[in-house]
């Protein structure tokens, strides 16, 4: 019997010395599956408790997958995905701090966001990025 759990003990240790393990998308599909099982007991839905054991068991299948380049990959997108989000929010706080002194205005030409200085009355803003002109109220 020693011999058997060891030969088993041995065999799943190998299967797991070839797998990818965890990263910063697999604990995060797991964060995401503990919060849609929350939400099903809340709201009563089965539909929140599927998606939950499909986040799981997806984030499993990435632990134990053995191909480093698919999963390297899917990491870096989500990594580039959480740090464009994390722009965003930044930009759009730092937008909501500064409203009491300014404005901002997008560019009708390029789509650039153009800060101004509030109380000046109808000013002619140019834009930094390819010098078209617009007026604005302040």
């Amino acid at each position: 019997m020693k011999k058997i759990l060891q030969t088993i003990s041995g065999g799943l240790r190998s299967a797991f010395a070839r797998s990818y393990g965890t990263d910063s998308f697999s604990r995060f599909l797991f964060g995401a599956a503990l919060a849609a099982f929350l939400l099903s007991m809340i709201s009563g839905g089965r539909i929140f408790y599927w998606c939950g054991f499909a986040l799981m068991i997806y984030g499993y299948f990435r632990i134990v997958s053995g191909n480093y380049a698919k999963r390297t990959a899917e990491n870096q997108k989500y990594l580039r995905i959480k740090a464009n989000a994390a722009r965003f929010f930044r930009i759009k706080r730092k937008q909501f701090d500064d409203r009491k002194e300014f404005r901002y205005f997008k560019c009708p030409s390029c789509g650039q966001e153009v800060r101004v200085p509030r109380g000046k009355g109808r000013i002619r803003i140019s834009c930094p990025k390819c010098r078209t002109q617009f007026e604005k109220s302040v």
